[in-house]
């Protein structure tokens, strides 16, 4: 039974707050992000005709600073495909129902480390190098999960058994259609956990015409109802004060979830929740990989867990420009799995106890994926962290039926994505009073989400456009100068420099293609090499979203409901 103790009430900073001492921090808070972009923006031309050798030197400063990012962030996602590749040859299953008793699985692995060895040096003929080298890739795979089973002993106590854990997986749809939702489902059938642990949660919205949505739930009921320990569905009303959102039907079908359990008598902790978009579909191994990690970690209320969002499930059927933006999307989330600074993204679980304290997601915001990650990092004061999970999520890709159409939704989508910036506010308005979080924890939160969303904004510009300036508009004492001459040279190195984040990034991008439809002939493979040289046009126009939503916030054309993006499949 979950436990009925007094919880003080969580309270975060409202963004529409009417408080007017409240109000003024909130609206300062808004418009430093967009202030600071088109200060840069409209500096830049100014700075050129007034003073260029400042900046000069600011672009040839920037410009270094974004090579030394764009090489780390390869190095990164490097690192992090490999982690992809460790996750799925892990037997998580074994690991789960091990890790219970962590002594007794340290000699069991001891023992096949020493099996594997005598194995090894059996295999000592010319043709078998392959198998001495798969060999010494197990070893190596099994010390490591030894070494991290060895640090579970002294915590033996504090690990959940597995089998007292309830996964509820919440699928909300404003409106997708069958074909959309199905996928999802049918991967969370395959999964190689017991279906038994887990509930699906259809949360569905009543502003959806009755005639598309009863039939649609009927028909998804009906198909993959019997095969989970429940199948529910819940229908938001969209109440006064209420915006239409992802966040305030979460919110809904998660308080619905909370009679359930009650009645059930699950307790809170024994569930994690699973915020996942309609059309994620999981790797087999998620759910053990998740359920490992959530019971062996002693702090498991203080985590959230993060699969890696590829956007796989129709790549091969939308057009170059989208896959180019998704795929760049796809390397930021790896390079981020690899930083302690990782926020939740899209599809992400969390504890269910620690929504409930939270009180769930703010229903009168639209970037509820990131949000729910500040407003927990805030009721713990700092100490809250998001563990990845080495497995991807495929997600859709922007698709519609002309191309232009999908050209104007995918934007619309960055356009969405971009408005995290509204997280700015509400977050330093929680952190900045807590005398309970370091001051060096909040100036990085501070820098990580300015700089993330400044950079976003402004690195293409400058890149492409404004770093040319000072040579147009600096006149002819500046054009004569030693700093003038070396100023193209400088750029051109430095962007040659910048090439190999794309030496990096191309072919990664085409060994982790999915299997190519049947419905296509071979030669498609080739425009997604030819993709690429779309890049400088793609990275100038994926920053008018950023712009576009942090002049909102600075102007206060503040968006009214949460754009869903049009989901469609190909067949044929």
């Amino acid at each position: 039974m979950s436990e009925k103790v007094a919880v003080p009430v969580f309270s975060f900073p409202d963004p529409k707050t009417t408080v007017p001492k409240e109000r003024l921090i909130q609206r300062t808070l808004e418009m430093i992000p967009g202030t600071l972009t088109w200060t840069t923006l409209i500096g830049m031309v100014v700075l050129s005709f007034f003073a260029p050798v400042y900046a000069a030197v600011f672009i040839i400063i920037f410009d270094t600073y974004w090579i030394y990012r764009a090489i780390y962030i390869s190095i990164f996602s490097l690192q992090a495909q490999w982690n992809i590749a460790e996750g799925k040859r892990i037997d998580w299953k074994e690991r789960y129902e091990e890790s219970v008793h962590p002594s007794s699985y340290v000699e069991k692995l001891s023992a096949r480390i020493k099996a594997l060895k005598t194995e090894m040096r059996a295999s000592y003929g010319i043709g078998e190098w392959r198998k001495r080298r798969g060999l010494r890739q197990t070893i190596a795979r099994t010390k490591r999960i030894l070494v991290e089973t060895k640090k579970l002993i002294p915590f033996e106590k504090q690990i959940m058994d597995w089998r007292e854990v309830v996964h509820v997986v919440l699928l909300p749809t404003a409106g997708e259609p069958v074909e959309v939702i199905e996928p999802a489902i049918e991967s969370l059938a395959k999964s190689s956990f017991p279906l038994d642990q887990i509930i699906v949660l259809l949360a569905t919205e009543e502003r959806e015409d009755p005639a598309t949505r009863l039939p649609k739930v009927e028909a998804l009921r009906s198909k993959f109802g019997h095969l989970f320990r429940d199948f529910l569905v819940t229908t938001h009303i969209v109440e006064t004060g209420e915006m239409k959102c992802k966040a305030s039907n979460a919110t809904f079908a998660a308080r619905e979830l909370m009679k359930y359990l009650d009645e059930k008598g699950i307790d809170y902790k024994r569930v994690v929740f699973s915020n996942f978009d309609c059309d994620s579909v999981v790797h087999p191994e998620y759910f053990p990989a998740l359920t490992y990690l959530y019971t062996t970690d002693p702090k498991r209320l203080q985590r959230a867990y993060q699969p890696l969002p590829m956007y796989h499930n129709n790549l091969w059927d939308t057009n170059a420009f989208v896959r180019l933006v998704v795929t760049g999307s796809s390397f930021w989330h790896l390079y981020q799995s690899t930083r302690c600074e990782m926020v939740t993204f899209s599809s992400h679980s969390e504890p269910f106890d620690t929504l409930v304290k939270v009180n769930f997601w703010p229903v009168n915001m639209i970037s509820e994926d990131s949000v729910i990650y500040w407003k927990c990092l805030s009721y713990f004061h700092g100490d809250y962290r998001v563990q990845p999970v080495h497995l991807p999520v495929s997600l859709d890709a922007v698709l519609a039926p002309t191309y232009w159409k999908t050209i104007v939704n995918q934007y619309k989508q960055k356009r969405r994505w971009a408005y995290g910036i509204e997280n700015f506010p509400v977050t330093m308005r929680a952190i900045w009073p807590d005398v309970g979080i370091k001051i060096r924890t909040k100036l990085r939160i501070l820098f990580e989400m300015l700089e993330g969303h400044y950079s976003w904004a402004t690195t293409s510009f400058l890149l492409t456009f404004l770093g040319w300036l000072p040579l147009f508009l600096g006149g002819e004492a500046f054009r004569e100068s030693v700093l003038a001459h070396n100023l193209p040279f400088f750029t051109r190195t430095l962007m040659t420099l910048g090439m190999v984040g794309l030496l990096v990034s191309i072919p990664m991008s085409l060994l982790t293609l999915p299997p190519r439809p049947k419905r296509y002939h071979w030669t498609r493979t080739f425009l997604m090499f030819f993709q690429w040289f779309l890049v400088p046009l793609v990275a100038f126009l994926s920053a008018i979203p950023a712009i576009d939503s942090q002049t909102r916030l600075l102007t206060k054309r503040y968006f009214g409901e949460f754009w869903v993006t049009e989901k469609m499949r190909k067949t044929r």
